[in-house]
């Protein structure tokens, strides 16, 4: 894992058959990522990136606070 200012680089992974990927060890012990958890996954024409839900939940729920409903 190599880390400079808060950005990290965590190696090179394969897509398998099925269109699986293994997170690294690393990248899963810093974002605390276990079996079962759910991942979002958001693109753009750039790339790719991962995101666990619970966070992704807790960010729009700040966004839609104050909000009528």
């Amino acid at each position: 894992m190599h880390e400079k200012d808060g950005k990290y680089i965590f190696g090179v992974v394969k897509v398998g058959d099925k269109g699986q990927i293994v997170i690294p060890k690393d990248a899963r012990k810093l974002y605390d990522v276990k079996p079962g958890d759910a991942l979002i996954v958001l693109g753009d024409q750039r790339g790719m990136a991962l995101l666990k839900t619970d966070i992704f939940q807790s960010v729009i729920d700040q966004a839609m606070e104050g909000l009528p409903r």
